[in-house]
């Protein structure tokens, strides 16, 4: 077996110190995009509900146009079909 000297103890930890802070710099750089993804979530959750709440405002208005109509339907009786011929032709 080889001699191991502290030389080559010396070289192989510098080799791990140097692998070990590229390491660090990966995860820094992971840890920020995972921040970048989290706030286009939030971002995109917002959107969402925003858009929510316009269909339930348009789903309430629709109610109430319809309560409406009908309640103009009710007050106007029955509606008379419609007849394209006139009755006041003279021959």
């Amino acid at each position: 077996m080889g001699d191991i000297t502290n030389d080559l103890l010396y070289e192989v930890l510098k080799s791990i110190q140097g692998r070990l802070d590229k390491l660090e710099t990966g995860q820094s750089e992971i840890r920020q995009e995972l921040i970048s993804i989290r706030g286009h979530m939030i971002a995109i959750q917002q959107d969402t509900h925003n858009i929510y709440g316009m269909l339930g405002r348009h789903d309430d208005r629709l109610d109430r146009i319809e309560r409406r109509l009908e309640l103009r339907e009710m007050a106007e009786g029955p509606q008379k079909t419609y007849d394209p011929s006139p009755s006041d032709q003279t021959p």
